[in-house]
């Protein structure tokens, strides 16, 4: 069994039947990872939160306390209590142990799900709660200063909050005060992007078809309401995401419902560059290429990935299909150019190398999927809400799911070694 056989289970039938089903699916499948995990991962942490999380980020920084046999990293989550209860924009402190330290398979820890033990206890923890108006929809941290932390709600505003000025426990009375409120959008999105060229710029994709460009420059202590400086109307439904380009500051992507993709230049506001129909289906995610300048990608519900070449956006470069529901996330690898990480309805974050496409292979790994197809990641039992790569340990990732479960993991080394995993025949199932 390689590091991709684990492709979900399609079933048919009425629609209780359907349901009891899955639930009976998806037990059987977890179990089987589980079983298999020690083998196909060289860490595996799993954590419920007390709230499902609609968002996640790995920050930036890394602690190495003295004599201990671990690194202390930072995620940014947020609660979706569906309005029963306050919620919060929130960080989360997450123990690994040090890249050197030899994990054992061995030390896999069945109650748990966990691979690759040390002395740190417990592994993710809340150490941040900042009151929130409605769920957090999506947050990012400011690149240039990671402490000012964007958050789409549900209202249609986005709020920065600078967390140094937020208390580590919240305030009882549940009042919301973000340090800058952006406004201009009428109703509520996911798509929230960052400007990592422009200190302080920032853009907003929206339900009302709009995508909104603030700069937070424009800040006084007197007026902490901003309207965009541009709104950008490009698209017939709801956008469901924006990504900016990573060398050209002035460039930008939006995708949305009505399968297009967009690519805008911020010195003309009023009319796009480029516009395609990339998709059969809505197109939810679009991800420049962090390395290379004409590369980018989009994920949507006709389940495959488009891999988009600036230069000429009329011919699809490559199609990645592995996934058997819509394609919701996308993420490059921060450390490996050609690889990168998608999220689906069908309960998998796979991982894909760019630079295996047109490999030959033998008929058994193509039952597997295709070659450019590295890993399945199946340990979430419910659908991917956000996945991120860690910026400081190469080949870990954070992906969270509907139901509360954050899973912070990195695949066997072996993998990206170019080495098959091999899973001894007796713990097949």
């Amino acid at each position: 069994m390689s590091a991709k056989n684990t492709q979900p289970i399609v079933l048919d039938g009425s629609d209780d039947d359907v349901d009891a089903q899955e639930a009976k699916i998806i037990n059987e499948e977890y179990k089987i990872w589980k079983k298999n995990s020690p083998f196909l991962y060289d860490l595996v942490v799993s954590h419920a939160l007390e709230w499902p999380t609609l968002t996640t980020q790995w920050f930036p920084d890394l602690e190495e306390p003295a004599g201990k046999d671990y690194h202390t990293h930072r995620l940014l989550v947020g609660t979706n209590t569906s309005g029963t209860e306050q919620n919060y924009l929130q960080i989360a402190e997450v123990r690994l142990p040090k890249q050197e330290a030899e994990l054992d398979a061995a030390k896999y820890e069945e109650d748990k799900g966990e691979i690759g033990s040390h002395s740190a206890s417990p592994r993710i923890e809340i150490i941040q709660s900042i009151n929130h108006d409605g769920e957090v929809n999506r947050a990012r941290y400011n690149p240039f200063n990671p402490d000012l932390i964007a958050t789409k709600t549900i209202m249609g505003s986005v709020y920065i909050f600078d967390r140094t000025r937020h208390p580590s426990q919240p305030n009882a009375d549940g009042v919301c005060n973000p340090q800058i409120v952006l406004q201009g959008q009428e109703k509520e999105g996911y798509g929230l992007a960052w400007s990592p060229l422009r200190q302080g710029h920032i853009l907003s994709a929206s339900e009302d078809t709009t995508v909104a460009h603030w700069d937070i420059n424009q800040y006084t202590s007197s007026n902490n309401h901003l309207d965009p400086i541009a709104v950008y109307r490009g698209h017939s439904s709801i956008v469901e995401d924006v990504a900016w380009h990573n060398s050209h500051e002035t460039v930008f992507a939006s995708v949305g419902d009505d399968k297009q993709l967009i690519i805008w230049d911020t010195r003309d506001p009023e009319s796009p560059k480029h516009r395609i129909e990339a998709h059969a289906g809505e197109v939810n995610a679009v991800a420049f290429n962090p390395s290379s300048e004409f590369l980018l990608i989009t994920g949507s519900s006709d389940k495959t990935i488009g891999l988009w070449d600036l230069r000429n956006l009329k011919i699809r470069l490559h199609s990645f299909e592995g996934h058997s529901d819509e394609v919701l996330q996308l993420a490059w690898s921060p450390t490996n150019e050609t690889v990168f990480a998608s999220a689906s309805a069908d309960r998998r974050v796979n991982i894909w190398d760019l630079s295996r496409i047109g490999e030959e292979q033998t008929p058994e790994d193509a039952e597997d999927g295709a070659p450019e197809l590295l890993f399945v990641h199946g340990g979430h039992t419910s659908r991917p809400t956000d996945l991120a790569w860690s910026p400081t340990a190469p080949w870990h990732l954070v992906s969270a799911a509907e139901d509360n479960v954050v899973q912070v993991w990195s695949p066997s080394s072996h993998l990206y070694a170019g080495e098959e995993i091999e899973v001894p025949a007796d713990e097949l199932e």
